[in-house]
């Protein structure tokens, strides 16, 4: 696999764009939520967006720090997992695709 095909199954395909701006969007409520008032539990909504590959970023953070973990630490953890969702959600696009097209068909020359 090359890198253009890694940033098309990434990026350019509807489903990962929309799972991408909707991760994106909770970003920046919960950005704006913590630079204008109190947060609350608005923060989990990206982790939860995130899920199921964030809880193992969670898991990674509070295994390796303990309770005397960064927060840079998660939130970069969660952010590749935003990443990893959206390569798999292209992959599986891809192969949805590649199968309704069905075996390819002998030419009649």
């Amino acid at each position: 696999m090359n890198a253009r095909t890694l940033i098309r199954l990434t990026f350019a395909n509807p489903a990962s764009a929309a799972y991408l701006g909707l991760f994106g969007a909770s970003v920046a409520f919960e950005v704006a939520a913590a630079l204008f008032s109190d947060p609350g539990i608005v923060g989990i909504w990206p982790v939860l967006i995130a899920a199921p590959t964030s809880l193992l970023a969670a898991g990674l953070d509070a295994a390796i720090g303990g309770a005397d973990s960064q927060v840079w630490f998660l939130v970069g953890g969660v952010c590749v997992s935003a990443l990893i969702q959206s390569f798999v959600l292209g992959a599986f696009l891809e192969f949805l695709r590649g199968r309704r097209r069905g075996p390819a068909r002998p030419s009649r020359g």
